[in-house]
Parts: structure tokens; sequence; C-alpha cells
């Protein structure tokens, strides 16, 4: 009796040791549609179609639906090998006004110090030291070049304030577009919210444009704040604060970049 005592016990320990080698292992695999999504390939719903297509070989094997990967395993989307870069960030910061948009240490307003972040981040386009709201950052150049590209028409939302009363004509003229800086700003969207401010959406970048565009028609910026990049919306984040985007944000940035 005590022997079939002794490999019970015995057969036991080997099962959880089993099951514990089992859990260890499942914590160093990664489904197979989220190491896409964080290298930087696409969104992980079009990582899932490329599966189901077919379109993803690890380690010389078509991959199936729900994979996991571990370290060191070889993954190729459409026979292009998946280079792994060190785990995306990806931040949303309202910049104050007063901090400038430079890597600069020379500026003791630089937004990298002033950020203190603790891993090497690029900041996505730039706002005027005068300008605050949203301000994208990220260690992923590729990303940062798509979203300031402005040959893809990425939408930037700005509420601004100026120095008299808003005309119809002024409207009309912001969004048909205006000439400054050797060209003619983008048509754009531009509706007013009372006498002296207004929500303007541009896909352009150009330097100052929208204070050159004010005062090319007579009026003078008191206050421009950005709102929105593309999906990714300011909302309620305070003045000097950051976040990190949510996975969904994430999901639909890159594939309106991918677009």
């Amino acid at each position: 009796m005590a022997e079939k005592n002794l490999d019970k016990k015995e057969n036991d320990n080997k099962h959880n040791e089993c099951a514990r080698n089992r859990r260890e292992n499942e914590k160093q695999e990664i489904r197979l549609n989220k190491y896409l999504s964080e290298n930087g390939i696409c969104s992980r719903r079009e990582a899932d179609r490329l599966i189901e297509e077919g379109k993803v070989v690890v380690d010389e094997k078509t991959a199936g639906l729900g994979d996991r990967i571990k370290a060191g395993q070889k993954v190729e989307v459409r026979g292009k090998t998946v280079k792994e870069m060190d785990k995306a960030i990806l931040i949303a910061f309202n910049k104050p006004k007063g901090i400038v948009c430079t890597t600069s240490k020379k500026d003791k307003n630089n937004i990298i110090d002033y950020i203190n972040y603790p891993e090497r981040i690029i900041y996505v386009g730039r706002l005027d030291k005068n300008s605050e709201g949203l301000l994208l950052l990220t260690n992923d150049g590729e990303l940062a070049n798509a979203v300031m590209k402005a040959g893809n028409f990425h939408e930037k939302e700005y509420v601004v304030t100026v120095d008299k009363p808003i005309t119809g004509e002024f409207i009309r003229a912001m969004g048909n577009g205006v000439p400054i800086l050797d060209t003619i700003t983008r048509r754009c969207k531009v509706e007013q919210i009372n006498s002296r401010r207004f929500k303007i959406v541009i896909t352009q970048g150009l330097n100052r444009q929208i204070r050159r565009m004010c005062e090319y028609l007579g009026y003078r910026v008191l206050h421009l704040k950005r709102i929105r990049i593309m999906n990714i919306q300011l909302g309620d984040l305070q003045a000097g604060k950051y976040r990190n985007l949510t996975e969904e944000e994430t999901d639909i940035l890159r594939k309106q970049i991918k677009k």
C-alpha cells in the first residue's frame, strides 16, 4: 500500500512539473498576430487575414490562425523575413506652450528633456513653441515618417483663437486655400465655433501653416491647440502629461498608415 502511495505521489509530482513547464513555455511564447503587429508589419486583424491566406511562414512551415511563436523562430510574410525591433513605443503627449520640439540640449525647454522618457523616442511632426496640444512620440522611425509625410494626407485638427471677429469670408478663404510659402495650401475643413474661435482640419504640415494663413487674411493667432492627429484624440489629457496609446488606437493608426 505504501509503495502504491509513493508511486502516486511521484506521478503527481511529475504531472505538476510538466504543468509548470508548460506554463513557463506559454509565458515565453507570443501569438503570431501580436508578433507581427508589434514589429510594425500590420494590425492584428490584418495579420489574421494574411495567415488565413497562407502568406505567413514560420520556420519554413505555413502558419495557422492562433499559432504561437518563441524567440529565435524565423517568420516570413509574403516571402520577406520579419525583423524584430525593440518593443514599439507610442505615446500621446499634451505639449504645453513654451516647450520646443527639438532634441538639442542647448535649448533648456527641449521636449525630450521635459518628458524625460526612460527610452529613446522621437517626436512625430512638430508644434511651434507658442502652440500647444497633441504630439505623438515613438521609437518607430518608419511610423513617424509615414505619419508626417504630407503625401499621405493624414488629418490633423486644431482649435484656433484669433484677435478679432471671424467673418464668413475668412472661413471660406481658409477652407479654399491661402497662398503662403510659395504655394497655395490645400483645401481643408474649417468650422466656426464662436466669434473669434474656429476648428480647422489640415492634411499638410507647412512651417507655422495656420498662423501664416491667418496672417495673410489679416488675423493674428492668439491661441492654437492641436486636438487630434488622425484617429488619436487629445481628450482630457492634462498639459505636460503623456499616456501610452491603447492597442485599439495603435492598430487603427497602423491600418491608416498602411492605406
